[in-house]
């Protein structure tokens, strides 16, 4: 019996193609191609390593007509002016990112749609906290699918270090992300899992289903990464379980004036301070 299921790198349906592109670099990147299957038109997500992208591309006989940037960051904007160069590309990324990204061609607001060929509509969403200005894209399609950055990863929370807030992160967490339905697929700009995984268990040693996964998640083939959903991450990503009395209890001892019934912001804020050192 397999530890987990669902899809893995690829999932296709009737309108959206998305396929996972493994950078296999230091910092552990996920790039992505998000493609109408009628047209074979191609939107590039945080295309990093815009040599596999390309001919990712090539190979599916794709035509990458825009590329989408999640954040400034340049491990997410460094391949832009490759792929813009050998396809004319459009560049997207949130309208207050100007500054910082060169050459934006759309600046996104939260509620914007982005049209992929005939079939694919994503929106926008406005996701401060580990940039003030980044963005999420959700795909409204057979099953929705988000594309986060490095807001949301699998198992863990984006950190805050350059140019976010965790008081914007958490407010992210709870009146965006954890509204999505469950069965949204979650595609990060990071892979992560092996260390979220244990801090999880570090957080919460009772955390059955993330005990249950690591040892699977230290052997995957990233190539063919899990593709989690949020209904997953609800029981493994401590980032969601702040009223977990296994949580608090543990979160009691690092901090000990912590209130008798902390409320869920607090705990949050706390979780990410000592996910900064762990």
């Amino acid at each position: 019996m397999p530890l987990y299921s669902g899809p893995t790198h690829s999932m296709r349906d009737r309108a959206m193609i998305v396929e996972q592109i493994w950078t296999g670099n230091s910092g552990r990147n996920f790039n992505y191609l998000i493609a109408c299957a009628e047209t074979g038109e191609a939107l590039a997500v945080d295309p990093l390593d815009y040599q596999k992208c390309l001919a990712a591309a090539k190979a599916k006989g794709w035509t990458i007509t825009q590329v989408l940037n999640t954040h400034h960051h340049r491990d997410h904007t460094g391949g832009n002016e490759q792929v813009i160069a050998a396809t004319g590309a459009k560049l997207l990324a949130h309208k207050n990112a100007k500054e910082q990204i060169e050459a934006i061609d759309r600046g996104l607001g939260a509620g914007d749609t982005i049209k992929v060929g005939r079939t694919v509509e994503l929106e926008c969403l406005d996701t401060p906290g580990h940039t003030m200005s980044h963005i999420c894209i959700l795909a409204h399609d057979n099953r929705p699918a988000l594309f986060c950055g490095d807001t949301l990863f699998n198992a863990g929370a984006g950190n805050c270090h350059n140019g976010g807030h965790p008081n914007e992160l958490y407010g992210t967490f709870a009146s965006q992300l954890s509204k999505l339905p469950a069965e949204t697929l979650i595609y990060p700009g990071h892979d992560y899992i092996v260390n979220n995984l244990r801090f999880t268990l570090d957080r919460e040693p009772d955390n059955a289903k993330a005990a249950e996964m690591l040892p699977g998640m230290e052997k995957q083939d990233t190539n063919k990464a899990l593709v989690t959903s949020l209904g997953l991450e609800m029981e493994i990503n401590t980032f969601f379980r702040l009223t977990s009395p296994s949580v608090i209890k543990r979160l009691r001892e690092a901090f000990p004036d912590l209130p008798d019934h902390p409320d869920q912001k607090t705990v949050f804020l706390k979780l990410r301070e000592l996910r900064n050192k762990w």
